[in-house]
């Protein structure tokens, strides 16, 4: 019998919500339905979480996934660090729980990439405590792909009505028609192709592919980068990847509309707000962030480290468990083309 895919689960920053979202979601009986999760993060500072939610869980200490049991009402908990809990102050990271963070998310990449775990999801970090800490990374993208040694990969934005890819991301957006290129929006449709097979399961996608300009540039009126940039991607895209229908240039108004009514199984976008605007409207409470192109599965909260609400048990676990689902569901279709789950 196969099993259900493995999860290892970061606490996230421990100065934010991460930690009460973690044991919250170790609580909710869909934590249970078709994965075996873990956590990894730090004794004290979930202990500390159990106490300030109420949630009745119990933690099992373990220092090998062999040793996890996954049992509801118990938290099987790899430490990554040894944290006090007068050192976690809300809102108030330091190098400590900095590292911490950091920690956690280079251990639970290490066991997928030596196939202790069929998938991490990452919990909310925050760029100033990765700072204080002393890394070079921005995010969670940067430094699990420099870790996985991956050369190609993608943020995507996935709900069950409204999945978005990003061709750049955090730029000024009077630098965005500076940045695109023919060649990396042919890349990214691809990337995206790829993945909505191998990790969605869907054999022939349908990608819409945004305009940059007003009304997809109005045959040049408006601009000339869907005739001069888009196009040409699309096509060379579409003799990549015959098996799948990808769109000319569309209208940034109406693109949106028609994947959420069911037309496309994705939307390719120019910049970060095109892509993020529309989504968060249809998935702000549900929404996931997935990192395409990793040769491990990640998946993430679409929300950041609330400090303004850490510590105060407001913050719902909901994403999280979204995020959960989605990595095992990825992890399902994965085995249907790729590798065995361990």
């Amino acid at each position: 019998m196969i099993q259900p895919p493995l999860l290892a689960l970061t606490m996230g920053d421990p100065c934010g919500i991460g930690p009460e979202l973690s044991v919250k979601a170790f609580h909710s009986p869909r934590a249970y339905q078709g994965m075996r999760p873990l956590l990894v993060g730090d004794i004290e500072v979930i202990k500390k979480a159990i106490e300030t939610t109420g949630v009745p869980l119990t933690i099992r200490p373990i220092q090998d996934v062999n040793e996890a049991q996954f049992t509801p009402g118990i938290v099987d908990l790899l430490p990554a660090s040894a944290l006090s809990r007068d050192e976690v102050i809300p809102g108030a990271p330091t190098a400590r729980t900095g590292q911490a963070m950091i920690n956690c998310i280079t251990r639970s990449v290490d066991l997928a990439l030596d196939g202790g775990c069929d998938a991490i999801v990452t919990g909310p970090i925050h760029k100033v405590a990765m700072k204080l800490a002393g890394s070079e990374y921005h995010g969670h993208t940067e430094l699990i792909a420099e870790r996985t040694r991956a050369t190609e990969f993608a943020m995507m934005m996935a709900g069950d009505r409204l999945k978005v890819v990003l061709v750049t991301i955090h730029i000024p957006l009077s630098q965005v028609v500076l940045e695109l290129t023919t060649p990396m929006i042919k890349d990214l449709i691809s990337l995206t192709a790829r993945s909505l097979q191998e990790r969605f399961g869907i054999p022939a996608p349908r990608i819409a592919v945004a305009g940059l300009n007003p009304h997809a540039g109005e045959e040049g009126l408006f601009g000339d980068e869907e005739s001069r940039l888009i196009a040409p991607a699309v096509m060379q895209a579409r003799a990549m990847h015959p098996d799948c229908t990808i769109s000319d240039p569309m209208p940034p108004d109406t693109v949106f509309f028609k994947a959420v009514e069911g037309h496309f199984d994705a939307v390719v976008c120019m910049y970060h707000d095109q892509g993020l605007i529309p989504f968060k409207m249809v998935h702000f409470h549900d929404g996931v962030n997935t990192t395409l192109g990793l040769p491990i599965i990640r998946t993430s909260v679409d929300h950041g480290t609330a400090y303004d609400i850490a510590w105060q048990n407001i913050a719902s676990e909901n994403s999280l468990l979204c995020a959960m689902e989605m990595a095992a569901k990825q992890a399902c279709n994965r085995l249907k083309t790729n590798r065995p789950l361990k």
